[in-house]
């Protein structure tokens, strides 16, 4: 076997392999550090670029699945953005396009705590640069170029060269972000509707092309959420240690 195929063998391995477990204060901590970067005014207006990601992403893939095609992404800097796809303008490619934006945060996030619960902590990582290099080829703007770039290259800094702790840290930290941060713009959003400040929105275009109101999507939106961060906080929960038997006590 050349020294290609060992080198190849070893990478595979090393992306597929099984990781342990960090420690339970390690997953608390940034736990906390992700809500906090949720809650934090100024922190959120910069991370919100990532949730905006996965949400173009999330359209995007859906408008391919469902036989769409896809004409490109923009990600903006005020953490806006949008994806084009041509086909029908109505009917289940059109509903299920609209639907995937504000749900895949929360689901990549639980998917993403799923592959932490089994140990898989650099395949997290290397899927997440997989669906950034493959959504990078549709981007069409500077800005959401730099984005995805900056992104991409922080996972491949952390995943290449960070030791086992750094990158369980980081994967913790980036299924916890997406967790927490998947509902926030959902409340911005009803906000804007409330406001009517989005006449275009997810909700607007969902109701439109069905029927059914867009508080009615705004509310799926928020129990899928809220659904997605239960199970994924379950799933994450670190095992604490036990408490110490109190002075004299014996079994």
């Amino acid at each position: 076997m050349d020294v290609e195929q060992v080198s190849i063998s070893e990478l595979w391995d090393r992306v597929t392999g099984t990781q342990p477990t960090p420690p339970w204060w390690l997953v608390i901590l940034v736990a906390l550090i992700a809500l906090a970067a949720v809650v934090h005014g100024p922190t959120w207006r910069v991370a919100r670029n990532v949730v905006t990601i996965a949400h173009e992403g999330g359209h995007a893939l859906i408008a391919l699945v469902t036989g769409r095609k896809l004409d490109g992404i923009k990600l903006h800097s005020d953490t806006s953005g949008v994806t084009v796809s041509r086909g029908k303008p109505h009917g289940p490619g059109m509903i299920f396009t609209a639907m995937a934006g504000y749900l895949t945060p929360p689901l990549l996030g639980l998917f993403f705590a799923g592959l932490l619960a089994g140990g898989r902590i650099t395949l997290m990582l290397w899927f997440s640069l997989a669906l950034l290099g493959a959504m990078l080829v549709m981007i069409r703007n500077a800005y959401g170029v730099l984005s995805i770039l900056a992104v991409a290259a922080v996972i491949f800094g952390v995943s290449w060269l960070g030791g086992a702790k750094t990158q369980a840290g980081f994967a913790y930290l980036a299924a916890w972000f997406l967790l927490f941060a998947a509902a926030r713009p959902v409340v911005e959003l009803q906000r804007m509707r409330a406001r009517r400040m989005a006449p275009s929105s997810d909700a607007d275009q969902l109701a439109h092309l069905t029927g059914v109101p867009g508080l009615a999507w705004v509310g799926l939106f928020a129990v899928v959420a809220l659904l997605a961060l239960g199970a994924g906080g379950l799933l994450m929960a670190p095992e604490t240690p036990p408490l110490p038997n109190p002075p004299g006590f014996s079994q």
